[in-house]
């Protein structure tokens, strides 16, 4: 059955460069480094990367083959591929729904730090209480907020080829040669203290990369599984119903396992060069102390590494800040684009219709959550025990609710309900060989699901 969206990519290139735009973002250059930071950084690494290549590629090869096989946006595709579960369509619906009222306001703060650098005001943000002073103020977060969902509006508007294809075309690869060029900068730094304790570039290289298994205990590991599964669930769109919609308009002669392989190592690579940027750079200028700096890492810690720089500094900023604008913009796209493809589908409306009806609505729910650090302030209590803001009950929702739930449901009706030669027959419709059938069968049916079933239990504090 053909989706209403009829759009498709115009090959390989631009179906693996959109999917990797969608995967590349937030999660790559803000959360993977301070995650790998907080818990022990090869560690971290090493648990993430066994997880990308057993979970995470069986859930995107499930994700992509029913996107293309039932060529229905997510809120379709579920009922389409077997009767009786369009419930689940309507949970993956709500995960972009959500994470789309504050991912842009994250974004808009991303955009302001590349303004700042961008007009040389650099030794400001690197005062303690710039970040918290900018998200608390009334006008300036809100703009910035509304500046990057009307960017991320003009391009899903601009439609597929002409819109979200044609900006990956250009973004990724110029996200990836920054990423590289600053990592190896990084790799060279070295810096003395007061005290005359020199670091390198490649002490902080050892930090990020060699385990650290100091006081390491059963409840610890399975707490940093639990980021490295959550950190996979936000890196590669996984459960947010994005690369259902990208497998939809994926064109049937592209080989989707070449795909899915593609996708997984621009992602990880843009990663684990995120890490190299960032990890090395944070301890020779702060110690193992910046290294414990959490969420704050990118916008508090990292802005007085690159005023302790020089003038060097500000080059190196700014090409950051410019490299996590796009990456970020990439990742919007794609989960608007979700809730586009979706709603045409439902409503039977136009792509411009849809766009600019559903941009008016996240620019009143981007505002509402963005104004939980002033007008709306309020402290909530989390299940976890954390206290939080709007914006953090959004992220708590989506990500630790919903994401593995849709996880779960997902494996299950892939492994057990339509069973698993259900995609293996779409990963081979050209004749070409899935030679990791009989991984992906095993893993679908009874792997993704412990490990769900695992999550939940942590998450509600039983182990």
């Amino acid at each position: 059955m053909e989706a209403k969206t009829t759009g498709r990519f115009t090959g390989h290139l631009g179906f693996v460069l959109a999917a990797a735009g969608s995967a590349v973002g937030l999660g790559n250059l803000w959360r993977f480094p301070y995650l790998a930071a907080k818990d022990g950084g090869g560690l971290f690494l090493a648990l993430y990367l066994f997880l990308l290549v057993t979970f995470g590629f069986t859930m995107l090869a499930a994700e992509l083959s029913i996107g293309r096989k039932t060529r229905q946006s997510p809120v379709k595709a579920y009922a389409t591929a077997h009767s009786g579960w369009g419930f689940l369509g309507v949970l993956t619906f709500l995960v972009p729904a959500i994470i789309m009222t504050y991912y842009p306001i994250i974004g808009g703060w991303i955009l302001k730090y590349m303004v700042v650098y961008l007009f040389g005001a650099g030794q400001a943000a690197a005062q303690d209480s710039y970040f918290s002073n900018f998200i608390k103020a009334p006008i300036a977060p809100l703009f910035f907020t509304l500046v990057f969902l009307g960017l991320t509006s003009l391009i899903v508007y601009r439609g597929i080829n002409k819109g979200i294809e044609k900006s990956a075309k250009f973004i990724m690869p110029v996200l990836l040669l920054v990423v590289i060029g600053v990592a190896l900068y990084s790799l060279g730094l070295s810096y003395t203290d007061d005290k005359g304790i020199t670091r390198t570039g490649m002490q902080g290289l050892q930090v990020y990369l060699i385990p650290n298994f100091e006081g390491l205990t059963f409840s610890r590991f399975l707490q940093i599984l639990l980021d490295a599964m959550m950190q996979l669930f936000f890196s590669m769109s996984i459960a947010m119903g994005i690369m259902i919609t990208y497998g939809a308009y994926a064109r049937g002669k592209v080989n989707m396992a070449h795909s899915i392989c593609h996708i997984g190592l621009f992602d990880t690579g843009v990663s684990v060069l995120a890490g190299l940027m960032i990890i090395p750079a944070i301890f020779v200028y702060e110690g193992m102390e910046g290294m414990a700096s959490g969420p704050g890492l990118m916008f508090v810690s990292l802005p007085k590494v690159f005023a302790a720089m020089g003038s060097m500094g500000v080059v190196i900023a700014l090409l950051f800040f410019l490299t996590a604008t796009f990456a970020a913009l990439t990742s919007s796209v794609s989960i608007l684009e979700t809730l586009t493809a979706s709603c045409m589908e439902v409503f039977g409306a136009s792509r411009k219709k849809v766009t600019l009806v559903l941009t008016a609505v996240y620019v009143l729910a981007a505002s509402i959550v963005c104004m939980g650090y002033n007008l709306f302030y309020m402290d909530l209590k989390l299940p976890n025990g954390s206290t939080a803001r709007l914006l953090d009950l959004m992220d708590y929702i989506s990500t630790n609710v919903l994401m593995p739930l849709v996880a779960l449901l997902s494996a299950v009706l892939v492994g057990w309900i339509l069973k698993p030669q259900w995609v293996i027959d779409e990963m081979q419709r050209n004749g070409e060989n899935f030679r990791l059938k009989r991984q992906f069968s095993f893993m679908i049916r009874y792997i993704c699901p412990l490990i769900m079933v695992l999550l939940f239990l942590k998450i509600a504090g039983i182990v």
